[in-house]
């Protein structure tokens, strides 16, 4: 029997997850992408700790209206970049989650190299 798209995602996810390990100077930054939103976390995986996070949820990004959601993706990986230049991270290392580099996980990854992240 097939897998279906949601089992395809999970299957690449945890392929992806066996390589890429973040740590406390090196965190990983992990994407979420539901139909409507976006959301990243820079993970350090060595303690299982949220070192910083960011979606498109928040106060600041939430009123921005007129968007699309692909702009938008960009706006909150700018604002992930400047969480982590507040808390000195630098470099990352970037978990698609599963996910296409396509689209929405493109030009958050775009937004957040703008940002200043290196990855």
């Amino acid at each position: 029997m097939a897998l279906t798209k949601t089992e395809k995602r999970e299957k690449i996810r945890l392929r992806i997850r066996k390589r890429i390990k973040g740590t406390p100077e090196k965190p990983r930054i992990a994407v979420y992408r539901s139909n409507k939103q976006i959301y990243v976390q820079a993970v350090d995986d060595v303690n299982g700790v949220t070192m910083a996070s960011a979606s498109s949820r928040e106060k600041e990004l939430a009123t921005v209206t007129g968007q699309k959601k692909s702009a938008m993706a960009v706006l909150v990986g700018k604002r992930l970049a400047a969480v982590c230049k507040e808390k000195g991270i630098e470099t990352v290392v970037f978990d698609r989650s599963g996910y296409q580099y396509h689209g929405r996980v493109k030009s958050l990854a775009d937004g957040a190299r703008e940002g200043g992240l290196k990855f």
